[in-house]
């Protein structure tokens, strides 16, 4: 019989902390690099910060590294923390493939080799887990510990994945910054948090060169033979080494608590912990908790 997974953080509110709330605020106290990795050609932006043990963070489909900036300096204190913009999003080159599973676990192979580390702490959110969790089934001598956070992959919803298409395709169409605030403010419990200067990160991302062509490429994986070709079995999960942690929330718009429990069970030893009052981006809306929670399992 399965235990029932630890829910944590009882809070009234999601992020109450104004100092938090806008995006340079976050890390305008510390010391980080913006800059661009060539990882076997393909020209990648990363911020990183810290020292240590590396750690490398990935976002979600359509996502940008901006996801992580309230998590960066307080990780940053104990591991050289980086987190990269995927192949095809944000300011990350958009080469004309596939835009399948293995393309983004190949990339970050090559983010890891170009940056000299042997092994890492992989932690992905979303579409960033799904990756995260085959990158440590294909390749186990390159991580250490792994966090899947609301992680995508073992579901195929065909309501969640005609949304997502919908909203992030009429993101990058129109131009209209109040469509990519509809498509952040879906991934928020509470859309209110959802700060001004992160609708411009992303809006600038939305209208770089070529993303309109490549957000429709991104979004293969809401067509339902492409995903159900590509999503994480059981035998998959069963292969990983690496000590895991899975990361859900009591409102993840994507998958219910059931589906983050199941995939705990898939993975050998795999810890569980629910995060309470968040939607599916708990390190920007509650970071303290998220923070806490994530750098304790990656240091004990």
């Amino acid at each position: 019989m399965t235990n029932p997974a630890p829910h944590v953080g009882e809070h009234t509110h999601v992020n109450t902390q104004p100092e938090l709330r806008s995006l340079w605020s976050a890390v305008a106290g510390g010391e980080f690099k913006l800059h661009y990795i060539n990882a076997n050609g393909v020209r990648t932006r990363a911020i990183e910060a810290g020292e240590g043990p590396v750690q490398i963070l990935l976002h979600g489909v359509s996502g940008h590294l901006e996801a992580y900036h309230r998590n960066l300096l307080e990780h940053a204190k104990y591991f050289r923390t980086i987190a990269i913009d995927m192949l095809g999003h944000g300011f990350t080159d958009k080469p004309a493939t596939t835009y399948e599973i293995i393309d983004y676990v190949e990339h970050l192979r090559d983010v890891i080799d170009a940056i000299g580390a042997d092994k890492v702490h992989l932690s992905g959110e979303s579409l960033g887990g799904w990756v995260a969790a085959r990158f440590a089934a294909k390749y186990p001598e390159r991580v250490d510990r792994l966090v899947l956070n609301t992680a995508g992959g073992l579901i195929a919803d065909p309501k969640v994945m005609e949304r997502l298409r919908t909203l992030s395709l009429n993101a990058v169409r129109s131009p209209d910054r109040e469509a990519t605030r509809k498509r952040l403010e879906f991934l928020m419990l509470d859309p209110s948090i959802v700060t001004e200067d992160l609708v411009d990160a992303r809006y600038a991302c939305f209208r770089r060169p070529g993303m309109v062509e490549a957000m429709e490429r991104i979004m293969c994986l809401q067509d339902m033979d492409i995903r159900l070709r590509n999503l994480l079995t059981s035998e998959e999960l069963a292969t990983i080494k690496a000590e895991t942690l899975v990361l859900w929330t009591t409102h993840d718009p994507t998958a219910s608590v059931e589906v983050g429990q199941r995939l705990s069970n898939m993975v050998p030893g795999a810890k569980f912990i629910v995060m309470e009052n968040c939607g599916h981006w708990p390190q920007y809306e509650d970071p303290d908790t998220f923070n806490r929670i994530h750098i304790d399992f990656l240091r004990n």
